[in-house]
């Protein structure tokens, strides 16, 4: 059994027992967060398919820390002009557990 669900802007597939990590949520080691934007759910041969969301569908997982992601290095340059800026980027993470899919 899986689920296709909406979280910060993208969509994960998860099944129970799979550990994923999404953009940074609310909340601190150990809590119970439920998603309720599933847009698909497939158990065995049965594949429901929201429009956009399945109605009383819910995944829940708890939250097992809180990081960040690898430095991203990005450099600009205009050759000839002397112009040169260099930035980072590290997007914060939440690693979470997926327990269960309910319909």
């Amino acid at each position: 059994m899986y689920a296709v669900i909406k979280t910060g802007g993208k969509q994960h597939r998860v099944s129970a027992g799979d550990v994923i990590e999404i953009e940074k949520i609310h909340g601190g080691k150990g809590d119970t967060v439920f998603f309720d934007e599933v847009l698909l759910v497939s158990r065995d041969e049965d594949v429901r398919v929201g429009t956009p969301y399945v109605t009383g569908a819910k995944v829940s997982g708890e939250i097992i820390e809180q990081t960040k992601s690898r430095k991203i290095n990005v450099f600009k340059m205009k050759r000839r002009k002397g112009y040169k800026k260099k930035t980072g980027h590290r997007q914060k993470l939440t690693k979470m557990k997926i327990k269960e899919i309910s319909i």
